[in-house]
């Protein structure tokens, strides 16, 4: 039996995470287990983590992992690849638009491509600095699990009501709070974020939960397969998921069973869904 292997078998009762290839860990694991695979692959730009290759190569490894996430994916449920800029020679190419024909293939349906905003990155000097990156949400069919009133945001004028009319005095929006839209504010995780661990590129736990939240339900079955440090297994535990993930560099998986401990005890630090974003404009250091 292969290291990859004993290390696979190292799971609890809900969390399943292997430092192994993501190809090895799907393969023998039963089609349509899944009901939220959600991830974010490398970018193909030569981070400590991964082998820079031409674009084309790049597509058809990742056409690989596509088509067996596609394989494990429930009928309801969702696929979430979330993805930046691929940049060489300083000229971008949009990975959701490059990978976008991988997914059409398999007849996926996408239901939004979420931007999510961030104030924070490398300054560019050459061009804009980039300071978002997309999700495409796909689904397998049009009878898809989706729950907006977990991850509706505050109202902007959440008070406000009909002047006029047969509602007259009545609350025009909805008492829970609006629909997020497809345009996400977090935080990116750098060195003075409460989740930062020693992956360069890691995404934040608020951001999946919206994700788990919305796309799946108490004991679905979340999958990451570029897991990384485990954020996406983190976001399902914290909602009474099952999480599985994988990735090949044992010290983010060391990294994942650490915090997956670390939530367990009750310890785990992570930033409130809710929080406002940090405004330097507004008095104190305020947040909006």
């Amino acid at each position: 039996m292969s290291q990859a292997t004993l290390f696979a078998l190292q799971t609890d009762c809900r969390a399943h995470i292997a430092c192994q290839d993501n190809l090895a860990f799907m393969r023998p694991l039963k089609s349509g287990v899944m009901q939220l695979i959600v991830t974010s692959p490398p970018y193909n730009i030569g981070k400590a983590y991964e082998r820079r290759r031409l674009l084309q190569q790049y597509v058809e490894q990742q056409a690989q992992v596509i088509s067996e996430c596609v394989r494990l994916l429930s009928c309801r449920g969702s696929l979430c690849w979330q993805v930046g800029n691929h940049v060489e020679n300083g000229e971008i190419s949009p990975l959701d638009m490059v990978l976008y024909p991988v997914f059409q293939e398999h007849g996926l349906h996408l239901r939004n491509r979420i931007v999510w905003h961030f104030e924070h990155g490398l300054h560019c000097s050459n061009r804009l600095s980039g300071r978002y990156e997309t999700i495409l949400w796909f689904t397998k069919t049009d009878d898809y699990v989706f729950h907006l009133d977990p991850i509706r945001v505050p109202s902007k004028y959440p008070g406000k009501k009909y002047f006029k009319g047969p509602k007259a005095g009545q609350l025009s929006g909805n008492p829970l709070g609006k629909n997020p839209g497809d345009v996400w504010i977090f935080p990116n995780v750098k060195n003075n974020h409460v989740e930062k661990t020693a992956h360069p590129c890691q995404f934040p736990v608020e951001l999946v939960e919206r994700l788990v939240l919305a796309l799946s339900e108490p004991g679905d079955c979340v999958f990451d397969p570029y897991m990384g440090v485990g954020t996406s297994v983190v976001a399902a535990l914290k909602h009474d998921r099952i999480g599985y993930g994988c990735d090949i560099m044992k010290e983010y998986v060391d990294i994942a069973w650490d915090r997956i401990g670390m939530l367990r005890a009750g310890m785990l630090r992570t930033r409130p869904m809710h929080k406002p974003v940090h405004d330097p404009s507004l008095p104190y250091g305020g947040h909006r």
